[in-house]
């Protein structure tokens, strides 16, 4: 069977006394000792101690007891993988019931973490735009090649259904209709006999559903082609980018692209038309922040609102952007 890597994490909040550091691992050591485990224990005055047990697979387990009140033990095995999971359970279960008979009843709060699969032919983690570790429900790759430009994977979920992401990045899954609804205006627009553009949306969810509505014209392009023919929509939907995490607008040139397509998008935008967008993740408030202080400093003056939609595949609130030029007194 193919080796992988089965990563897990037991950790334990304690009373707060020094003494019991010594008594904690006289109390666990027999434990890693049943599995023919090579001891090596690093001891800091006032720090606790730090203890690696290894096996002559190369399997291991990290001891780490905090005088202060945690003890964390991290194992990672290498097996197949419904062997390497019961090996590991067993373990973690011994070192748990040890730890209750040790303190009865003391112990404030006991957590086990997933075990995380590295080395397996399929990836299931991928972060959030906040950094968060998510695991996706992955079953199958569908597809995964490099393309001049990026990364290109297509992954089976169990629960979204297919997901596209682009150089790591998680784009959009078939089960992410609230966010194609939400940058076309959620339902609130009347496209019928429209002239529409939208920029990207290469996954061609906007274009399908845009199509049902019955405009006039749609005209999809990967950048701004129209600024100097004098051509105007009455609907831009930039499906190009997020806003930028990054905090350093002018050292970033993503920031920069964001700004020539927002000019680009107003000049051929109807003085009744809308833009739509989207945002990022709502954590994101620095970036968000950064972003509608951009809309100031576009050559005409705009006005925008906001909604947020969960998007089912992101695991995260979504920020979605409607803007509009400010219609001027007379």
């Amino acid at each position: 069977a193919k080796l992988l890597v089965l990563h897990s994490v037991l950790q334990f909040i304690w009373g707060r006394r020094l003494s019991d550091c010594n008594a904690i691992l006289k109390a666990l050591q027999p434990i890693f000792q049943e599995q023919g485990m090579t001891e090596t224990v690093h001891n800091w005055e006032d720090h606790g101690y730090l203890v690696t047990y290894i096996k002559k697979n190369g399997s291991f387990a990290n001891l780490r007891i905090h005088p202060h009140g945690l003890v964390l033990v991290d194992l990672q095995s290498y097996n197949d993988h419904m062997k390497g999971r019961e090996e590991t359970d067993q373990l973690l279960n011994k070192l748990e019931e040890r730890m209750k008979e040790l303190f009865h009843g003391s112990i404030k709060r006991v957590k086990r973490l997933p075990t995380i699969l590295r080395g397996g032919i399929i990836d299931r983690y991928w972060p959030t735009a906040d950094g968060r570790l998510v695991e996706y429900d992955i079953d199958e790759v569908v597809y995964d090649e490099d393309s001049p430009y990026q990364n290109i994977k297509i992954l089976h979920s169990k629960q979204f259904g297919n997901i596209l992401i682009l150089s790591g990045d998680v784009n959009l899954a078939e089960s992410d209709l609230a966010y194609t609804r939400a940058i076309m205006g959620s339902g609130k627009e009347d496209y019928t006999g429209k002239e529409v553009l939208i920029l990207g949306g290469g996954d061609g969810g906007i274009l399908y559903e845009i199509v049902k509505l019955k405009p006039k014209m749609v005209t999809m392009v990967i950048f701004i082609l129209y600024a100097k023919e004098g051509r105007m929509f009455d609907y831009v939907i930039n499906d190009l980018t997020a806003v930028p995490i990054s905090t350093s607008p002018e050292e970033d040139s993503t920031w920069e692209f964001l700004r020539l397509i927002l000019d680009l998008s107003m000049k051929v935008l109807k003085q009744d038309g809308k833009y739509f967008t989207q945002g990022n993740c709502i954590n994101l408030t620095d970036a968000l922040t950064l972003y509608e202080e951009q809309l100031s400093r576009l050559y005409c003056p705009v006005e925008f609102s906001k909604e947020i939609v969960c998007v089912p595949s992101y695991m995260e609130l979504w920020v979605f952007y409607t803007i509009w030029k400010k219609q001027m007194e007379v």
